[in-house]
């Protein structure tokens, strides 16, 4: 699982849709209505964001990174990569079959 933030806040239903539709992700949920205090470049900020959580499998993550680097407006946007200890078994593999390249072959 992956988390990344967005700003400005609509943006993020665009990326969700559009690395779910490249297969980079099987599921990104978007959690609007954060908000970030943050330091950059010596200056304190603090913006409204949207949080997505994406899931894809392990093999993905290096493609979903350069994807997002080209559509985030962001110098330095969030991609923080979380690790999946356990869960549904049909979930998992539903997140494996559903985050495929087109040119892996299925099932």
């Amino acid at each position: 699982m992956l988390c990344i933030s967005t700003s400005p806040p609509d943006l993020a239903g665009q990326l969700a849709r559009q690395l779910v539709e490249e297969a980079l992700a099987a599921c990104v949920n978007v959690l609007p209505g954060a908000r970030s205090v943050y330091r950059w470049k010596g200056e304190i900020e603090e913006e409204a964001e949207s949080l997505l959580l994406l899931k894809t499998a392990e093999n993905r993550v290096d493609a979903l990174e350069s994807r997002l680097r080209q559509l985030h407006p962001h110098d330095c946007p969030e991609f923080i990569v979380l690790t999946v200890d356990g869960g549904s078994e049909e979930y998992l593999t539903w997140v494996l079959e559903n985050s495929r390249s087109r040119e892996e072959p299925r099932g």
